[in-house]
């Protein structure tokens, strides 16, 4: 049986919590499960409006939707959110320039997960070997790694690392980033937003995620290391644990990417 655990916390240099996640094992329209985290932002109370917003958004296209593909039924719904935000701060001046990020997930059995991706939120595949970043940002920073402008370690000090080129709301069209993953056994999902990777490097989020405390543990000691080491923003988990059984193993129907 699937398991998952999800968690926000304000951190400790902010005042207002913008991060936004929906977690369900049970399925939620022709979607078996789905995950998201967001990441919102705008000034005031713009930035905690776009991300429970468009999580909202999302959650009400995919309940909607009449498509069997996870990718078509997944960029619908961000699409949908993209639109439904531009609009609304084009209405309402306090929500000017609102925005958010959105990783979303969707398990299909034990062996495959759908992930679709705006901005720089993250989608990890943990295990005892490995911790592998799915996702790939869309930030300035990346761009300039993908370049060879920086290396990775200069990148997270880097001044400008907080610039996001991608976000549901910035602009009247919205490109989202998907991928397929083949899953092994025992292996853990972490979601997050970058109030976590900025705070604890990916061999500190492996070592705990690599201790026998249950989802929720290790759900708990992540936001906990965060704000040891500053917490300098808001800070959204969610763990998954996917299940095995029934028909799992079998190639799921899923729309290429061209």
């Amino acid at each position: 049986m699937l398991k998952a655990f999800s968690i926000t916390d304000v951190g400790r240099k902010r005042k207002l919590n913008q991060d936004y996640v929906f977690a369900s094992d049970q399925p939620l329209g022709n979607l078996p499960n789905i995950f998201i985290v967001a990441d919102g932002m705008g000034g005031h109370n713009a930035g905690d409006y776009a991300s429970k917003y468009a999580v909202e958004t999302v959650k009400e296209e995919i309940v909607r939707s009449f498509e069997k593909s996870p990718v078509k039924i997944l960029r619908a719904a961000i699409e949908s959110a993209n639109a439904h935000i531009r609009k609304k701060a084009g209405e309402e001046t306090a929500l000017t320039g609102m925005g958010t990020t959105m990783v979303a997930a969707t398990c299909l059995g034990d062996k495959y997960l759908e992930v679709a991706n705006v901005g720089d939120s993250r989608l990890y595949v943990v295990n005892d070997r490995k911790m592998e970043q799915v996702t790939r940002d869309h930030s300035l920073v990346e761009e300039m790694i993908r370049m060879g402008g920086i290396d990775r370690a200069a990148a997270r000090s880097h001044p400008d690392k907080n610039i996001i080129t991608r976000a549901i709301g910035a602009k009247d069209a919205v490109e989202a980033d998907f991928f397929h993953v083949e899953l092994e056994p025992g292996d853990l999902v972490l979601m997050c937003s970058d109030g976590l990777t900025n705070m604890l490097d990916d061999e500190e989020i492996h070592m705990i995620l690599s201790s026998q405390e249950g989802l929720e543990g290790k759900a708990e000691e992540l936001v906990k290391a965060a704000n040891l080491n500053g917490g300098r923003d808001n800070i959204a988990v969610i763990l998954i644990e996917p299940y095995s059984g029934g028909n799992a193993g079998e190639e799921p129907f899923r729309e290429e990417l061209l």
